[in-house]
């Protein structure tokens, strides 16, 4: 792994996890804000990546302006087939595992879900400007390229979705809802699903580099988490079905090669 790789995902990891245990940590025990403060908190804690990138910008970037890298990862040609294609998997991927998880414990599909604390406008909104837009200006129009040159699509992309994944340590143990054993297949779970995110991120922007399609994948992902109400079963079967969605993905690429 480069210097530069290495020290942008220090950096990244350094700056969020200082941010939420900081700014949100301190939000929450001394000040007692509100759940609406702490929400607009914690997506601003979710643009570290963008702001670790544009901070040392002419470091990360040497050579090129800020105006000629956002045109160069919007570049690529939106095809609404690989739009629509890619968001489906992710929206359906979540959907199959909770009808699957309804089936086994023999429940409602319709139990799973709740409106939450947020009206339906509030959590579009939150989700639009959590990680779809403050993470993959940094994960993936800075630091997907770089790995896939050095990687290649597969070790690229499982590489891509371990640094995602652990990213995400600290909300583990202070915004989860699993504790003790359960935590266990809950971090499997989160790397396995991430990886499968950035398989089918790379499948597509290895096509077409416009960035759309990754905040398009990281949105139908998330916003649908504003509603679900699952146990540890869920992600346990949701890691089965993103295993397939990787397998999938590296046939279809190795076949498009030939």
């Amino acid at each position: 792994m480069s210097n530069k790789i290495r020290n942008y995902v220090i950096f990244s990891y350094s700056v969020f996890w200082a941010m939420v245990l900081g700014i949100c940590g301190t939000a929450s025990m001394v000040f007692h804000c509100s759940p609406f403060v702490m929400r607009v908190l914690s997506n601003i804690c979710a643009w570290s990546p963008t702001i670790v990138l544009l901070a040392g910008f002419k470091y990360w970037c040497n050579g090129i302006t800020i105006k000629k890298f956002y045109k160069n990862i919007f570049s690529g040609k939106i095809k609404a087939i690989w739009l629509f294609a890619v968001s489906a998997i992710t929206v359906g991927a979540t959907l199959l595992t909770v009808l699957i998880t309804a089936f086994i414990q023999k429940q409602e599909f319709s139990s799973y879900w709740s409106l939450g604390s947020w009206s339906f406008m509030a959590s579009l909104f939150f989700s639009i400007t959590t990680g779809p837009t403050g993470e993959e200006s940094g994960w993936r129009g800075f630091l997907r390229p770089l790995l896939n040159e050095k990687y290649g699509f597969v070790k690229s992309c499982i590489l891509q979705g371990i640094i995602w994944a652990f990213w995400h340590t600290v909300l583990w143990f202070v915004d989860s809802d699993f504790m003790g054993l359960n935590m266990i297949p809950y971090i499997i779970s989160n790397v396995i699903v991430m990886t499968g995110l950035c398989f089918l991120i790379n499948l597509v922007m290895n096509r077409y580099n416009n960035l759309l399609y990754a905040i398009a994948i990281h949105f139908c992902f998330n916003f649908l988490y504003c509603f679900l109400k699952v146990d540890i079963l869920f992600y346990i079967i949701l890691s089965a079905v993103y295993i397939l969605i990787i397998a999938g993905c590296i046939l279809f690429e190795a076949k498009s090669k030939k």
